[in-house]
């Protein structure tokens, strides 16, 4: 199975206080609710490993998100390693850093 590997961080711009965790929890809520995604939340953004076309239709639906929260201005910003090579996962690209640590 080809998986990709995606990194999206969602930015309300324009929200009433500097805190932005209710409107990434919400974000969040959209992920919970796909079964054929498996994520991680991190401190600067979500990790995504999955179908990409799958993943891009979640992500669009995340990037509404605020939208429905009153935001009028949303700044989002993905990064996607599709690799076709061999299998790609989020454990695999940590474990082969962890691998050539001293």
């Amino acid at each position: 199975m080809v998986m990709a590997v995606v990194e999206v961080s969602i930015v309300p711009i324009g929200t009433a206080g500097t805190s932005l965790s209710a409107y990434v929890a919400r974000c969040v809520d959209v992920l919970q609710g796909e079964k054929n995604i498996r994520y991680q939340l991190t401190p600067m953004g979500t990790i995504m490993e999955g179908d990409l076309d799958l993943i891009l239709s979640v992500v669009r639906r995340m990037h509404e998100v605020p939208f429905t929260q009153g935001i009028a201005r949303v700044v989002t910003t993905i990064r996607i390693d599709d690799r076709r090579d061999k299998e790609l996962t989020m454990a695999g690209k940590v474990s082969a850093v962890e691998k050539k640590l001293k």
